[in-house]
Formats: C-alpha cells, sequence, structure tokens
C-alpha cells in the first residue's frame, strides 16, 4: 500500500508510554497531508472500535472500547522516532513546452530550477518524468513528441549530474489531458511533462 494512502486512513503505531499515559498503547488516526482522514476498525478483546475522527485514538489493551482525543505534544512524544522515520512523500512537477517542440517555456525554464533543487535536497530518488501533448496533430506524432519532450528533461538531469535511484521516461501522448479539450485544439498547459520524486 502506498505510504500515502496507508497515512490517510490511519498512523497505525503502538505508542508504548511511560506513566501516566492513559493507555499503554493505542492506535491514533491521522490527517492525511492532503487534508483528509479516512477511517481505521481496530478489534480487540474488548470488540470492534471504528475510528473516523482525526486526532482520535483506540487503546489496545481491551480494557475499553471508547475512543479518546489525542493532543498533539502526546503524538509528539509518543511517535516521535516513527514520525521522524517516515519517508519523504512524493512531489511532483509540471514543467510546459512550446508547441510541436521540447523546448520548455520561459517560465518552466525558471520552474524547473526548483525540479533541481529538490532533487539535490533529497538525494537519489525514484524519479518518473511523463511526457504529454495537446491534442493538436496526430495521435501517433503526439505520442512522439510526449516522449521527446520526456527524454529532454532526462537529459538534463543528466546534464546537471542529479542521480537517481530509478528513472522511468514514458509518453501519454494526447491520452491523458490536464485540460479536456476536443480533438486538434491547441491547449498549452496540456504540452507539459510531469515529473514525480519519490
Amino acid at each position: 500500500m502506498p505510504w500515502s494512502l496507508f497515512r490517510g486512513f490511519a498512523m497505525l503505531l503502538l505508542a508504548l508510554c511511560a506513566t501516566g499515559c492513559a493507555s499503554k498503547s493505542y492506535v491514533v488516526l491521522m490527517e492525511s497531508p492532503d487534508g483528509t482522514t479516512g477511517a481505521i476498525v481496530v478489534e480487540t478483546a474488548n470488540g470492534t472500535t471504528r475510528v473516523d475522527k482525526k486526532m482520535d485514538a483506540v487503546a489496545l489493551d481491551g480494557k475499553s472500547a471508547k475512543t479518546f482525543a489525542v493532543e498533539q505534544p502526546r503524538i509528539d512524544q509518543d511517535f516521535s522516532a516513527a514520525l521522524q522515520a517516515q519517508p519523504a512523500l512524493p512531489v511532483t512537477f509540471r514543467l510546459y513546452f512550446e508547441t510541436g517542440t521540447a523546448n520548455l517555456t520561459q517560465q518552466s525554464k525558471a520552474d524547473f530550477q526548483n525540479v533541481l533543487s529538490t532533487l539535490r535536497a533529497r538525494g537519489p530518488s525514484a524519479v518518473s518524468v511523463i511526457g504529454h501533448t495537446d491534442t493538436e496533430g496526430k495521435s501517433s506524432w503526439n505520442e512522439q513528441i510526449g516522449l521527446k519532450r520526456a527524454k529532454a528533461i532526462a537529459e538534463l538531469f543528466k546534464k546537471e549530474g542529479i542521480q537517481v535511484i530509478e528513472l522511468v521516461v514514458t509518453s501519454h501522448g494526447e491520452s491523458n489531458l490536464l485540460v479536456k479539450t476536443p480533438d486538434d485544439t491547441p491547449e498549452p498547459r496540456n504540452r507539459r511533462v510531469e515529473i514525480i520524486v519519490r
């Protein structure tokens, strides 16, 4: 299960508290980075409890199936090691191209520096570069130009000395439009490369 989805459901960690905690171990529901909160169902010897409110928890000792609120300082203390060990979340960038070419727009040339900064700060990462086009022209040509755009970005990474664990370069051509348009419609926002850094 991807980390972002996992965190969206819950912070499924056991907190072993020092004396003074209401429970020796518990599960607490945490908010996802996008602000959403899922739900969890916890089964203990005392029954089944559904937790669907962020920062609510349920004890795992089986003495009570009731939920209880957990304040951020307690979460920071009880889960400090786990929170520090969690991997960095994936980051997505979009760079845009001049029509019919693999040349970045002026704005995207500047934005590319943010991509480089992120990659350098995170260290070797798994990177996906996906080329896209608008619907202008034949789909076979758009598939090729999308791949050309993705390869151009991969070459820039190489030129800048960016080291990656894995680099996947693909093209979706016109099959995955950011802005839905009819055939033969020029749309600058569809002429893009999406870079996903994991």
